[in-house]
């Protein structure tokens, strides 16, 4: 084997570590000797079901100690996991898990309801595998996870081996809404995440060599924000392959206490979140209780997927000067387009980062931002990326692009590039909204809002919150003599879409005032909205 395998290196973690914790959940711990034959059991499940080289299997759970099982399975099979958005309706699942061609679903017991009315329009999957939360039981038609992981087996390698291209998927919001499948080799996946914290993992794998380097317990890290989304899988993915302990929370909804109880009582070594929607309530709650909590296990934060503001930066850092802030500019399709780093008394500016070593910044006519030139360019990045999107060859060649002879990734984030060579980042696209660390396309909220018999034109932005980020707020004209109060219009959106895609707040508009080519002017909407609201904007 030529190229790097999660499984093949994980194995000899479990081979080295043995009784030493890989995954912990409240009182519940997993050993590695454990986290490796829960996993072959669950990989033999798959196989006996008829998963062939390269199968799609779908995670469909919380943060769980059992997702990343499930993964660990996959790669052992020669299977590829797929992320699912728990947070996702009927429709997108649906969508989803067709498009991927998933033949397998791991699904909390929670979900049981929701799936009852979607199976039968998922002919593909054949195999459900039940993970008890305590909701209910087994339905007939599912296998409970637990009898999978105690199937006695030998160590599994398929049939057909471990192959140099075996992938996982990353799936992740589209322009239309939809999502859309991130392929990545698993060889450019651990030497883009991995390699860049450990040399080990940049050169051609050597495992003999890797069975002297992984001889004592890693980090203990907690990803604060789902597995479901690139943030906290990909950082969960390094963890593991330097031996570390993934250690989750139990509350399904973030919850400050248990975090940093979690974070006390464990002695975490890394803190995992997404911006100021974790950060801020941190704050409050250390500055409420500054005795409470002992934050000196910590070694770094970090985040990703949001802007994390200097201040709360500042503010984290009274409560333990030693650790290391690092805001990572990265997204599924691209890791280490730039980062930023905060200490003590060097807390780095909001949105400003150091490009990282493969980056840059070109404007859409294919020229390098000049810094200090105010122009505004695409952040793209070369190496490590991943092959494109499953089943899209048009968006894939939108953002996988060739410039002078190497692929670069250029998923759409704008920036500026300042004099003294930092970025300031704008934002993906022009008016994409990111909320709690979701992003959310305007579009697709604006055309739900529109099939409700009242609406006649929507727009939909995003105005500044302390506890999301942003707030998904829309501006709607209503037909003539229609009527809809706020309450009905927002339960209208969430019928049809994920909850976190509906308006926080709606007002109305006499007139949406299109241009005659249909589109609208998102400052002036934004700007009305704030006024409406007595939001202020910055900038």
């Amino acid at each position: 084997m030529t190229a790097w395998n999660f499984a093949t290196t994980w194995e000899i973690a479990a081979d080295n570590l043995g009784d030493a914790p890989a995954l912990a959940q409240g009182d519940r711990t997993v050993s590695w000797a454990e986290f490796d034959r829960r996993a072959d059991g669950v990989a033999r499940t798959l196989l006996d079901a008829g998963a062939r080289q390269q199968d799609k299997v779908a995670q469909y759970l919380y943060n769980c100690p059992e997702y990343l099982e499930a993964m660990f399975a996959c790669f052992k099979a020669g299977l590829v996991p797929v992320n699912t958005n728990y947070r996702y309706a009927d429709d997108e699942l649906v969508y989803l898990w067709d498009n991927a061609d998933a033949v397998a679903v791991v699904f909390h017991g929670t979900f049981t309801e929701r799936i009852e009315g979607i199976r039968q329009r998922l002919p593909k999957v054949a195999t459900w595998l039940w993970v008890d939360d305590g909701s209910g039981p087994c339905p007939a038609w599912a296998t409970p996870y637990e009898d999978a992981a105690a199937t006695a087996t030998e160590r599994v390698v398929p049939p057909w081996g471990r192959g140099d291209d075996d992938l996982l998927f990353m799936y992740t919001g589209g322009t239309t809404g939809m999502p859309k499948g991130v392929m990545w080799r698993q060889d450019s996946m651990m030497r883009a995440v991995t390699g860049a914290t450990n040399p080990v993992y940049r050169d051609d794998p050597d495992y003999e060599g890797l069975r002297s380097q992984i001889t004592a317990p890693g980090l203990k890290m907690i990803p604060g924000c789902p597995l479901m989304h690139g943030t906290g899988q990909f950082t969960s993915l390094l963890t593991l392959s330097t031996g570390g302990c993934v250690v989750t929370l139990t509350n399904r909804h973030f919850d400050v206490t248990e975090l940093l109880n979690t974070i006390t009582d464990q002695g975490i070594n890394m803190v995992v979140i997404v911006g100021d929607a974790f950060a801020k309530p941190m704050v409050a709650a250390l500055d409420a209780e500054p005795d409470r909590w002992n934050l000196s296990s910590v070694l770094a934060m970090t985040s990703s997927g949001v802007m994390w503001s200097q201040e709360t930066k500042a503010a984290l850092l009274r409560h333990n000067p030693t650790m290391m802030l690092i805001d990572a500019f990265s997204s599924s399709e691209a890791i280490g387009l730039g980062q930023s780093v905060s200490t003590a008394g060097g807390e780095a500016g909001t949105a400003k980062f150091v490009l990282g070593e493969t980056s840059r910044v070109i404007t859409d006519d294919g020229r390098d931002v000049a810094p200090g030139s105010g122009e505004i360019g695409r952040v793209a990045v070369k190496g490590f990326t991943p092959i494109g999107y499953y089943k899209d060859p048009e968006k894939s060649a939108a953002t996988f692009v060739r410039i002078e002879g190497e692929t670069y990734s250029i998923p759409g984030d704008y920036a500026t590039v300042e004099a003294d060579g930092t970025l300031t980042l704008l934002g993906r696209g022009s008016v994409c909204i990111n909320t709690g660390g979701e992003k959310v396309f305007p579009e697709e909220v604006e055309e739900t809002l529109k099939l409700h018999d009242a609406v006649h034109d929507s727009v939909v932005v995003g105005l500044p919150d302390d506890k999301f980020g942003e707030a998904i707020t829309a501006v709607v004209e209503l037909q003539p003599g229609g009527a809809a109060d706020e309450d009905e219009l927002i339960e209208h959106v969430k019928g049809k879409l994920a909850s976190f895609k509906a308006p926080k707040r709606v007002v109305t508009i006499d007139t949406i005032g299109r241009a005659p080519n249909g589109k609208v002017d998102y400052k002036r909407m934004k700007r009305y909205a704030a006024d409406e609201l007595g939001v202020e904007l910055g900038g």
